[in-house]
């Protein structure tokens, strides 16, 4: 569907390009509409006057889809909190009791060597 209306947007901004250019202008311009160009089916008056009004229909037009090529790119796009991309760190394991069969199964942990005794120092008499 996105395809479809880029496409009439481009067309449709291909042809504005066209009628403004067609149109006489104050300083001449290219004024390829005015004059006896249209083989006098037209005024000079009557050609302005479809010009100015085709450029304003597909000004609208141009505008129409400007704004729904907006509301089609923006409806893809939901918005993403940071918070939701931290990592939850896992919860540790609870210690097994010393009758559950886990904890008979799970091998003891190695004794912490205790420090050596110091000597005592001599007594002075």
């Amino acid at each position: 569907m996105e395809t479809v209306v880029l496409v009439i947007h481009l067309l449709i901004a291909l042809s504005l390009v066209g009628v403004i250019l067609i149109q006489k202008s104050e300083g001449g311009g290219l004024g390829i509409g005015g004059g006896g160009g249209m083989g006098g089916m037209m005024t000079a008056r009557g050609t302005a006057n479809l010009l100015t009004r085709a450029t304003a229909i597909l000004a609208a037009c141009f505008m129409f889809t400007s704004v729904t090529l907006a509301l089609m790119a923006g409806r893809h796009n939901a918005p993403v909190s940071i918070i939701d991309t931290i990592p939850v760190p896992e919860k540790p394991a609870a210690p097994a009791e010393s009758g559950s069969p886990a904890a008979q199964a799970a091998p003891a942990a190695p004794a912490v060597p205790a420090e050596p005794a110091k000597p005592a120092a001599p007594i002075a008499q």
